[in-house]
């Protein structure tokens, strides 16, 4: 069968630096090509080449070739929705590009990636992180593209929801449609790849069937990213709560999301729950990010203000939120180090040189070094920018570290060397997650959520079985 995708030697570099360099690969409908490589690795890269598009101030040469459309589910979700429209606009807009009956084209993306109609009448601050990301899915369905080319497309959901995509990728493949998987998660990998190319700092380091990649593999790096596990910690002696929440009930205008929530959270609080249970609305009420709630969220037993605008300087830095969208949390126009740095300049009154320096060598301990962070944001990965918003966060010196799905996304070495830098933040931690096996790794407690209400709570070895039923 003569391949749908054709890339032969392609090469990208910004400001001298390679992204990418001699990546071939050929792809026939109806198979699986999965990228895999740890985060800078140029997977984004190559994706959008299919596209026929780059980044800005990338040039990009070699030959590319796709017979058909091409459709794109992007690694950042809410970078892809507008963010003042009403989804049922947004897709009646996509759906006129394509031949056919509007309302059925719609109608048809929208099961085949589970997205309940009603969502259609929402912005896309009112959805989850997981619904956004269905949401995209959908919007790349429509119109029936040739070529999917799908970046992270499981990332930051619940085990349940993204075995309902893999089962929606593989009916799409089943269909006809060449997937494009860039992924760093390998149980996607084995469910869904026919094909593997391993990238490494925009090299192709190894490449072949996924049977033999996955069962034996040739090259040292291939075997880490396969294999890195990040090691088990020792449980946390008990001790009072730093922060206290009561009573919390939160709103999107006239919807009830949060209803009366009580927790505590001593040192590693886990908070899971399916996609749209609550998760991100608590974690942004603990932060004064979400102003349309009512309850009391207490540090020390002194109530904080729920407004951003309203807390201190020291209220500020006291409780800090790395976002599961790392890019978005950037200003595109200012290098990393900049707004890394100007965390302790502006919430500590530290002085602009030391806070430079200070930056920097945090920064270089998560692997990330000068020559990257002097980049704007949109020349750093996603693993990349969620290191660096994790290391801002924490140059504030926070009692409280509210961390948004912050391992989504990431390949098995980098999530293992982040969690090990969790593991020894000198502060709480409130851990959002969908992934139970970070939660078991990293929380002593855990708080189960389901549609806004707490349903479960307690310490992480008698309640993590309970918590893995209620979100089957």
């Amino acid at each position: 069968m003569s391949p749908v995708v054709h890339v032969e030697d392609l090469r990208a570099e910004v400001d001298g630096h390679v992204l990418l360099d001699s990546v071939s690969f050929a792809l026939s409908a109806g198979r699986v090509l999965a990228l895999v490589g740890a985060s800078g690795s140029g997977k984004t890269t190559t994706g959008l080449a299919l596209l026929g598009e780059h980044g800005s101030g990338v040039s990009v040469s070699g030959h590319v070739e796709v017979h058909g459309r091409v459709g794109f589910v992007p690694q950042q979700p809410a970078s892809a929705l507008n963010p003042v429209r009403r989804l049922d606009a947004v897709f009646r807009e996509i759906a006129a590009l394509h031949e056919g009956d509007p309302g059925e084209l719609v109608e048809t993306a929208l099961r085949r990636a589970r997205v309940p109609a009603d969502l259609l009448r929402r912005y896309p601050h009112q959805l989850s992180g997981g619904q956004q990301q269905r949401v995209v899915l959908a919007q790349a369905l429509v119109g029936d593209p040739a070529v999917l080319v799908a970046d992270e497309p499981t990332t930051g959901q619940d085990a349940l929801t993204r075995a309902e995509v893999v089962s929606e990728l593989a009916a799409v493949v089943a269909q006809g449609v060449a997937l494009v998987l860039l992924t760093h998660d390998v149980e996607v990998v084995r469910a869904l790849a026919d094909e593997i190319v391993v990238l490494r700092a925009g090299r192709v380091v190894e490449a072949g069937t996924a049977h033999e990649l996955l069962t034996d593999p040739r090259e040292d790096y291939t075997r880490a990213l396969l294999d890195a596990t990040p090691q088990v910690f020792a449980e946390v002696p008990d001790r009072e709560p730093r922060l206290r929440v009561r009573g919390l009930t939160a709103r999107y205008r006239n919807t009830t999301v949060l209803h009366d929530v009580d927790l505590d959270v001593g040192e590693r609080l886990a908070v899971v729950g399916r996609s749209g249970s609550g998760k991100t609305t608590l974690g942004r009420s603990l932060a004064g990010l979400h102003q349309q709630a009512t309850g009391e969220v207490l540090l020390h037993d002194r109530p904080l203000a729920r407004s951003l605008r309203r807390r201190s300087r020291a209220a500020l830095a006291a409780v800090q939120y790395v976002f599961q969208d790392a890019r978005g949390s950037f200003d595109e126009h200012r290098s990393v180090l900049d707004q890394v740095a100007r965390t302790a300049v502006r919430l500590r009154g530290v002085r602009p040189a030391e806070a430079r320096s200070t930056a920097l060598a945090a920064l270089s301990r998560v692997g990330l070094d000068e020559e990257t962070v002097l980049r704007r944001p949109r020349d750093l990965s996603g693993g990349e920018l969620q290191r660096a918003a994790l290391v801002r966060a924490l140059l504030a010196e926070p009692e409280v570290l509210v961390c948004d799905e912050i391992t989504s996304g990431l390949d098995a070495v980098t999530r293992a060397g982040l969690l090990d830098l969790l593991a020894s933040v000198p502060c709480a931690l409130v851990l959002i997650s969908h992934d139970l096996d970070v939660v078991a790794r990293l929380a002593d407690q855990v708080v189960v959520l389901h549609e806004g209400r707490v349903v479960m709570d307690g310490p992480v070895a008698t309640t993590l079985d309970g918590a893995k039923e209620r979100m089957k």
